[in-house]
């Protein structure tokens, strides 16, 4: 486990989750963000120990060398489930937008329900 939005899976290989951003764990400037540390435990108890299955959009990697992949677990698009419950934005890189508009709307409503960052995190929220 890395943080809100990344995963390392065997191999050691580190998996960027598209189309999302969460609070920064270990930002070299701002340190913890704002519910960064609720998103790296979200993250962990969606994802530890489990099998999870990897589907890429355009792009290969990121310029960290970062597999860039939706991550599912059996039907659960765990990017989907955190900008649903409220762990983290919806966040676009083009050319990697294929499911982009679930994202959008789960970020919709979560805002409007105030979930997780929604309601604790101002500062972050533009």
């Amino acid at each position: 486990m890395v943080d809100g939005d990344t995963i390392e899976i065997e191999g050691g290989k580190k998996v960027r989750y598209i189309g999302i951003n969460t609070p920064e764990l270990h930002h070299p400037q701002k340190g913890v963000e704002c519910f960064g540390q609720e998103a790296y435990e979200r993250n962990k108890f969606l994802v530890e120990g489990k099998t999870v299955s990897l589907q890429k959009d355009v792009s290969e990697t990121d310029r960290y060398g970062r597999l860039l992949r939706y991550v599912w677990i059996e039907n659960t698009l765990v990017n989907e489930s955190l900008v649903a419950d409220g762990y983290a934005f919806a966040s676009s890189f083009p050319p990697d937008v294929l499911l982009q508009k679930h994202f959008t709307a789960a970020q919709a409503l979560a805002r409007e329900n105030k979930k997780g960052l929604w309601s604790s995190c101002p500062s972050l929220i533009k």
